[in-house]
């Protein structure tokens, strides 16, 4: 051992030229050899001067550590020092500096590293428990060397002197510091097995940190202390203010509680484990499926079925959701399962009594299997009382049962608030009596749709329906006075008249402007009352302002029926007054078609002045069939040429789609009443009015009805203009006619000017599209560039510079000295657009054609065979 605490030091310096010197140190107890070299020297006389200094100590230490390494290479037996005298430096540094931490620190690290390969149940591991109680003497602050000396003696395997060394340790170190402490006793206590000692000091822990709580949980559960775990669960479930380490939610601590209350009840043994599952129950009620289970759980590990079998039922009672309905109702049926099974197994069939205990059992099953879809239908009536639909189907699921198909309908309708059904109320109150009515209690059926229709309902609509039904029924069972006394009741005005779409009135009070119910009292009193009963529903339909179009067509056809024309006329008259276009317009077209049915031509001014009105305020979308309609009575009991100015008020007001039609059928009449000569002034005004696409097809019949009148020249000169409106590459059918035209009637001549009106009309289309493209070209560049303006001012500058320089198309196809007929036109978008949609990128040889080249180019062409006409004489 080093110098002690009772020892004391001398020495001889050696002599200033001696290389080496040994000297002695005697002590009173015992005699310590201690080897000085020469090296030693300066170190011993510092240390002699300034004998309180652990620099000097520390620089004496270093060099003795030195020279200790340097000798660890020679043999064992020329070796002058040992770890000894090392050791002995230390002892006689900590005699001078016992509160110096470094060195007590330094010392112990190599009093700890000499231990590492020897027995620590040698008497030198003492040695080192006992360096390390004098170094606690004056180190009993510092936290480190409490943890070298604990884990020290934690390697020694001695379990009573750590633990009360642990112990002192945390009463001498500031609680501040005792983290660094707790964490090598947990570890110590975990590592044997001292179960109680463990849970002692995890108890003893937890006051100073109780969020470590789930740490002690695991512990107790991997030890089987399953009731200390269950108490722990408890205080974490019931204390507002813990908060899991690991994330955990309440819920989550809940079921872990629960599970293992349920998996291990003799284990936990818990009093109150029925209660802490309820009240997690009461907690958590969208999670109570899982907790009900568990309770189940609980009761069935501790063999009490019938109690088990309870919480089941009261589980399935009062679920609020079909989530945990399921699963309770699943574990539920597998639990019978296992018991029937169980008892298949183990019963003896031949004993009556297990028989009768088997057949109990499984008729239990089978009832629970066929209450599924009622109990369901429970849960979803808990979720909403309010739901229509879920008490009809439970209804349905009591179809077999009359008495509980009563009490789900009284108890439907007492529950059921009409401000928040869900579904048709009015059609469960309908049900209701229905089921009466079909059971023969006709009285019983009166009684509910009496009481049906004292209802708030939130609509009029719906007690207007249940009138409606029980009108119905009445008829059904062939009361049809009592019927109409009902509906007659339902239609009486109240005492003040109020506002049919105020909804702060009732909707008793406003259900006399409800047109559902008026419908039907006007459909019985034309089927069982007399003609004025009728007559009179109908008024007050109309004075009520209510009726609708269809109405007031039922009434004229009522009315007509039994041979009230003029009230009938009357009744559409008051039907044009309620109502405006386009709701007017089947009014309108019922009242003209039988107005001209009745009376024919008698009264022509009459029906002019109706159809005059008609016409006034007519749509341009509706206004078709009634000018056709007019047109034609003009036909048939007017003038001709009212007809035809008819014909001609319809073409302009028609839409621009139905004017091709309507022009047809002008020319068709026209040409029926006057000849076709007459229609010439038709044509030409139908190609100004007409979109191209319709002028192209009326040039094309006008020069057919020329043909036909030996006017060649005239339906050459209509093919002329209409040309102007067909692109070659697009109009293939106009161009093939003209073409059929001039082989059947014209010459070579003709042919040649055909051709050359089509080649320059290809030539200007193509321009116009090659200037399209340019523009949509330079107009994308100019606005990525900042000079867009100065572009778009010259492509302007460009198109009117070519719109100058192009030749007018009647330059182009007017025949010198010959007469023409002249059309203006100011539309031609379409045929922009029409050319646009077939443009292409033309060869410039094919539009800079000078004339020589147009002639060889002709010379080229195959020449159709020209067949002389008989009627054409050459060229004027």
């Amino acid at each position: 051992m080093a110098v002690s605490n009772e020892s004391s030091e001398s020495s001889k310096p050696p002599a200033p030229n001696a290389t080496t010197s040994t000297s002695k140190l005697e002590t009173k107890k015992s005699q310590l050899t201690i080897n000085i070299i020469a090296d030693d020297l300066p170190y011993e006389e510092e240390l002699i001067r300034n004998p309180f200094s652990v620099k000097h100590w520390l620089r004496y230490i270093e060099h003795k550590k030195s020279c200790i390494k340097e000798e660890l290479e020679l043999p064992l037996e020329k070796r002058k020092f040992s770890d000894k005298d090392l050791h002995y430096l230390y002892e006689r540094a900590l005699l001078q500096m016992p509160m110096s931490y470094k060195l007590w620190s330094q010392y112990l690290k190599l009093r700890l590293l000499a231990m590492k390969d020897s027995c620590l149940a040698s008497p030198a591991a003492e040695s080192v428990n006992n360096t390390f109680e004098r170094c606690l003497v004056f180190m009993h602050r510092m936290p480190r060397i409490w943890l070298l000396y604990l884990q020290f003696l934690m390697d020694q395997q001695k379990i009573t002197r750590t633990r009360k060394t642990f112990d002192r340790a945390l009463c001498a170190l500031p609680i501040t510091q005792h983290d660094r402490v707790w964490d090598l006793y947990l570890k110590f206590v975990m590592m044997h097995d001292i179960p109680e000692t463990a849970v002692r000091v995890w108890r003893r822990y937890l006051k100073l940190k109780p969020e470590d709580t789930e740490d002690y949980i695991n512990y107790l559960v991997a030890q089987g202390r399953l009731q200390e775990a269950a108490r722990q669960y408890e205080w974490c479930v019931n204390t507002d203010a813990f908060a899991s380490k690991y994330g955990k939610s309440k819920y989550q601590l809940w079921s872990e509680l629960c599970d293992l209350l349920s998996n291990n009840p003799e284990e936990t043994s818990l009093h109150n484990a029925e209660a802490i599952m309820r009240h997690g129950l009461q907690r958590y009620v969208d999670q109570t499926g899982r907790l009900w289970n568990c309770l189940a759980q609980y009761y069935i590990k501790s063999a009490l079925f019938e109690r088990a079998r309870d919480v089941y039922e009261e589980a399935m009672r009062s679920v609020m959701t079909v989530r945990d309905f399921t699963q309770v109702f699943d574990a539920y049926a597998q639990f019978e399962e296992l018991l029937l099974s169980k008892q298949m197994e183990d019963a003896k069939l031949d004993d009556q009594l297990q028989q009768d205990d088997f057949n109990l059992r499984l008729a239990r099953y089978e009832d629970l299997i066929e209450r599924r879809a009622l109990l369901l239908n429970s849960v979803m009536l808990r979720q909403n009382p309010h739901n229509v639909i879920e008490w009809q189907k439970r209804v349905s699921l009591y179809a077999s049962k009359p008495k509980m198909v009563v009490t789900t309908y009284m108890e439907a309708v007492k529950t059921i608030d009409p401000k928040q059904a869900a579904g048709k109320l009015w059609q469960l109150w309908v049900d209701f009596a229905c089921f009466y009515e079909n059971n023969g209690q006709l009285k019983d059926a009166r009684l509910i749709l009496e009481k049906a229709t004292q209802v708030a309902y939130v609509k009029v609509d719906d007690l207007a329906s249940v009138w409606c039904e029980w009108a119905e029924m009445e008829l059904r069972n062939d009361n049809e006075k009592q019927a109409l006394q009902l509906l007659k009741r339902a239609t009486a005005i109240p005492g003040a008249r109020v506002d049919y779409h105020d909804e702060s009135e009732t909707v008793q009070r406003r259900l006399h402007k409800c047109l559902k119910l008026w419908s039907l009292y006007a459909d019985l009193e034309e089927s069982l009352g007399t003609f004025q009963s009728c007559k009179a529903v109908y008024d007050r339909i109309i004075d009520l302002r209510i009726a609708t179009p269809q109405i007031i067509i039922n009434y004229g056809m009522f009315l007509q029926e039994n041979n009230y024309f003029e009230e009938a006329f009357k009744a559409y008259e008051k039907g044009i007054a309620l109502f405006k276009w386009p709701y007017v317009y089947d009014i309108w077209n019922t009242y003209l078609t039988k107005f001209l049915e009745r009376y024919k031509g008698s009264k022509i001014e009459r029906a002019r002045d109706l159809f005059e009105q008609c016409l006034e305020k007519c749509p341009a979308k509706y206004c078709k069939a009634l000018y056709l309609l007019y047109a034609n009575m003009e036909e048939q009991h007017g003038l001709a040429r009212h007809a035809l100015q008819v014909y001609s008020r319809a073409t302009k007001s028609v839409p621009p789609d139905q004017k091709l039609e309507l022009y047809n059928v002008y020319i068709q009449h026209a040409s029926q009443l006057h000849g076709i000569a007459k229609t010439r002034a038709i044509y030409q005004e139908a190609i100004e009015e007409l979109p191209d696409v319709g002028a192209r097809e009326m040039c094309m019949r006008f020069a057919e009805t020329e043909r036909l009148l030996g006017e060649i020249d005239r339906a050459r000169e209509i093919f002329v203009y209409a040309s102007e409106l067909c692109d070659p590459r697009v109009t293939k059918e106009f161009w093939d006619k003209w073409t059929d035209f001039e082989v059947q009637h014209g010459n070579e001549d003709t042919m040649r000017e055909l051709l050359r009106i089509r080649r320059s009309l290809q030539a200007k289309y193509s321009t116009q599209i090659n200037q399209m493209s340019a523009q949509m070209l330079s107009s994308a560049a100019a606005a990525s560039t900042p000079a867009a303006a100065a572009s778009a001012d010259s492509m302007q500058a460009l198109e009117a510079r070519t719109a100058a320089a192009a030749p007018s198309a009647a330059a182009v196809t007017q025949p010198p000295g010959e007469a023409r007929i002249l059309f203006v036109r100011s539309d031609t978008s379409a045929r922009d657009e029409e050319v646009a949609a077939a443009a292409r990128v033309p060869n410039p040889e094919e539009i800079n054609l000078d004339d020589e080249e147009e002639e060889e180019e002709e010379e080229d062409l195959p020449q159709p065979k020209a067949v002389p006409s008989e009627v054409f004489a050459g060229l004027k």
